[in-house]
């Protein structure tokens, strides 16, 4: 049985990962920005994609591209290089 006071040596918060047992996992904290830009870029596409939305169908595809923008972006860039 593993004591107390060697667990909490074990698990050592690095800011993103916590080193557990000899692998690192992801401690739940979000620390980088870049969450913050895609919130952005997702509220930015609701708006672009819901502006003219005339239909309820139309609403639902909008919700789904703002929240799946970076997909179309990679996918429209490597259509253009020919990859």
């Amino acid at each position: 049985m593993i004591k107390e006071k060697e667990i909490k040596t074990e698990e050592k918060c690095c800011s993103d990962y916590v080193f557990k047992r000899g692998k690192h996992h992801h401690s739940g904290c979000n620390c980088s920005q870049s969450s913050a830009l895609y919130g952005l870029g997702v509220i930015g596409a609701l708006f672009y994609f819901l502006q003219n939305a005339a239909t309820f169908t139309a609403v639902i595809v909008g919700i789904f591209k703002s929240f799946f923008w970076p997909a179309f972006i990679v996918f429209r860039v490597l259509t253009d290089l020919k990859i």
